[in-house]
């Protein structure tokens, strides 16, 4: 997971291979709620490990579930049989209206009848979605809601004493046409209030998202619920239902999520299809309707339970015009395909979207724009025309999960523009809410040219600090890192280990080009055991200084650097990257510290290790290493032309790392945008 401030995406153009999904966010909050008020244990296998889970699992473990995870990833849900243990609690719900809303519910009815008091909160944007439709049946019922912030709008306090009753003879009222997740709480909760009488909603106005209350009366009906329906306008519950826990349940993978990648086969998957797993078309969640839409502009789509096949059928895209009422969610991939389409895409009935995360209508307007894209936007339509001209844009997420990932689709546009442009995706970590491995999921399956992946390279002599700086740097940018000098280490340390001469060259080149090596965080993997610590030695490195001057271990090592360049960027420290290896970097630096200052921090490394040495032989060392090093006939170490030169003796890490970010946002392909 991406936890940086921004995440550059350089311009991708083929998508090849296959991706799984994480679980259906709608489908783990109904299923945990479910669990936590049923009798009974369930297990919860593919549960959504995501924020918008982990606020429900925590508001469950304060009410006094029992959760319990087990050793196959599956969740144990010990659930309360209908009866609170805890008469009060504060449960914070970050932006999740998944939880927000039908736990509010539930524990409006369970206050109401066997007493208690719950404030229910979340983050400022929570506090911005309106929940007075829900509030407003909740009293109908007779439950107590009051509003501690601003009139219609979390947060929310719950209250109600022991022997309460609940006035069910009347049919309960509520909205269908703000948000369907209204009618979805009472849903949930309203069994609990059915012990003398059935309970009967009418829903006034059209219900929006019927296939999102469709997945709710699934999920009742395998927990022992069972709802009579007369269209969408009326539901009754029986008199005397009980949650009932169905022992095991599966959660199928998230069909919203699958919209971004169904969209990436149709418009990238040119050599073969993309094969999305873990969701098919016999899918119980409305948003599998998603492929309907796509096909309709040129997706080729084939389905089997639990897999998808996905490829690019017309191209361009063809324009549509559709009533997104049953696929709110996925709709706003359409408007991200529309940049790849011929004419103008028109989405309507998305009312709903200006009452999500953000207003979406709004954001996906304002995001589309700035890529070129001509938008015209309504009350609750949005329209669509690629852009004439693309620009590289800085996309603002608004804490938006859906906004990052479908806009993230806007990196493939190398294939209807040239030249392609990057695209920087601000707050990559809102995926979390829904996706945490999103851009991971999307690099493993994406595909760059290797001159379009942008390098910085750091070189310098030994113990310059090029390692820690590069570290650092790849951290804030969300890079890979590339550390040449433990390729040469661990080619030394193996050819150590058996015994070679440092003057055996084709031996050496042997070993350097079968090397079984590879990164895992801090730990360095050589043929499956961490010799990070070993390859750190004075010994290893020595050796490694002599066998970097052989032109036949440099040249076996090469392509094995080279493949270190992928997806989203690569920083590379060394001797020799930026004029050997990555000569067309957009940056070099090259990084000096003074002797003394370098041999110092070489014996505070080894020391703090529990590695005795001599400050004295250390510089020593480090001075012969610098002229073998400078006068060797193969990439003698030296800035490259156009490198530059950052002497960072008396700099900490945290300056160092902020020089090299400003001249990175200099060179970038962002330099501009960032003054807009």
């Amino acid at each position: 997971m991406y936890k940086t401030s921004f995440l550059d995406l350089p311009p991708l153009r083929r998508a090849t291979g296959s991706v799984r999904l994480p679980g259906s966010k709608s489908i783990s909050n109904r299923v945990l709620l479910l669990a936590g008020l049923s009798t009974g244990t369930t297990i919860v296998r593919d549960l959504l490990d995501s924020d918008d889970t982990r606020v429900m699992l925590d508001a469950l473990r304060q009410l006094g579930c029992t959760l319990q995870p087990q050793q196959d990833g599956a969740m144990a849900v010990t659930g309360l049989g209908g009866q609170l243990p805890v008469q009060e609690a504060a449960l914070f719900l970050g932006n999740a209206g998944t939880a927000m809303r039908p736990l509010a519910a539930a524990l409006a009815v369970l206050a109401a009848l066997q007493g208690g008091r719950f404030e229910l909160s979340g983050v400022p944007r929570m506090h911005e979605r309106p929940i007075a439709d829900l509030v407003d049946a909740l009293r109908q019922l007779g439950c107590n809601v009051d509003y501690l912030g601003s009139a219609g709008y979390p947060p929310l306090l719950l209250r109600g004493e022991a022997g309460g009753k609940l006035q069910t003879q009347a049919e309960i009222r509520v909205r269908g046409d703000v948000s369907s997740q209204f009618l979805t709480a009472l849903l949930l909760a309203l069994p609990l209030a059915s012990a003398s009488a059935a309970v009967v909603i009418a829903v006034d106005g059209e219900l929006i998202s019927k296939p999102y209350v469709d997945i709710t009366l699934k999920l009742l009906a395998r927990f022992g619920i069972d709802v009579d329906r007369q269209g969408y306008q009326r539901f009754t519950i029986a008199q005397g239902s009980a949650y009932r826990s169905p022992g095991v349940i599966h959660v199928e993978a998230d069909a919203s999520s699958a919209s971004y990648f169904i969209a990436l086969g149709a418009i990238a998957a040119t050599q073969a299809p993309l094969v999305i797993e873990g969701l098919g078309l016999d899918s119980i969640q409305g948003d599998i309707r998603f492929v309907e839409a796509a096909r309709a502009m040129g997706a080729v789509v084939h389905g089997e339970p639990g897999r998808l096949t996905v490829g690019r059928g017309a191209w361009p895209l063809r324009s549509i015009d559709l009533d997104c009422n049953h696929i709110p969610d996925a709709a706003m991939t359409l408007a991200v395909m529309a940049l790849y389409a011929k004419g103008t895409t028109r989405l309507t009935n998305i009312a709903s979207w200006r009452v999500k995360e953000t207003d979406r209508i709004e954001a996906m307007a304002n995001e589309l724009k700035k890529l070129g894209a001509s938008v015209t936007q309504g009350a609750d339509f949005l329209e669509v025309t690629a852009p004439s001209a693309w620009r590289a844009a800085s996309i603002h997420t608004y804490d938006d999960h859906r906004i990052a990932m479908c806009l993230s689709l806007a990196a493939f546009n190398p294939l209807v523009a040239n030249p392609g442009v990057a695209v920087r995706i601000l707050d990559p970590h809102c995926v979390a809410k829904t996706f945490p491995d999103y851009f991971e999921a999307l690099f493993s399956v994406a595909q760059a040219e290797a001159e379009d992946i942008p390098v910085i390279t750091i070189d310098g002599p030994t113990a310059s600090g090029k390692g820690t700086l590069a570290a650092a740097v790849a951290a804030r940018l969300g890079w890979h890192q590339l550390d040449s000098g433990l390729l040469y280490r661990a080619t030394a340390l193996a050819a150590q280990r058996l015994g070679l001469a440092t003057d055996d060259e084709a031996g050496l080149a042997h070993v350097a080009s079968g090397l079984d090596l590879r990164f895992d965080g801090e730990r360095v993997l050589l043929n499956g055991n961490d010799v990070a610590d070993e390859l750190r030695l004075e010994a290893v490195g020595s050796l490694a200084s002599k066998i970097s001057a052989l032109p036949a271990v440099r040249s076996a090592l090469e392509a094995l650097q080279l493949g270190f360049r992928r997806l989203p960027g690569l920083v590379a420290d060394g001797r020799d990257m930026g004029t050997v290896i990555f000569p067309a970097a957009p940056l070099k630096v090259f990084l000096t510290a003074s002797p003394t200052m370098r041999a110092d921090r070489r014996h505070k490394q080894l020391i703090s290790k529990g590695i005795s040495a001599n400050l004295a032989d250390l510089r020593a060392d480090l001075e012969a290493r610098d002229e073998r090093d400078k006068n060797r006939l193969i990439a003698p170490l030296k800035p490259a032309q156009d490198a530059l030169l950052l002497d960072n003796s008396g700099l900490t890490i945290e300056q160092s790392v902020a020089k090299v970010l400003d001249w990175w946002a200099q060179r970038g392909p962002f330099q501009s945008l960032d003054r807009r």
